[in-house]
């Protein structure tokens, strides 16, 4: 088999299964990949989310105010 791109491809999506993960993403969030020993700190997204918002608390601007202050 040639190691090369070709024109086109067919793709048999008869076979295809649902994403089992999408009933578990909210409207306007985000999902990120945790670094593997990061990841085995928390027991699942609630830890997580926790940990982040009191990050967030002790910032002295919101990250979106930052991104926004460092395009000026």
């Amino acid at each position: 088999m040639a190691d090369e791109l070709r024109e086109e491809y067919e793709f048999d999506y008869s076979q295809a299964k649902p994403n089992r993960f999408a009933s578990k993403l909210t409207k306007g969030g985000r999902l990120v990949v945790l670094d593997p020993e990061v990841a085995a700190a928390f027991a699942g997204s609630e830890p997580v989310n926790a940990v982040l918002r009191a990050l967030l608390q002790t910032m002295p601007t919101k990250p979106t105010e930052q991104v926004e202050a460092a395009k000026q």
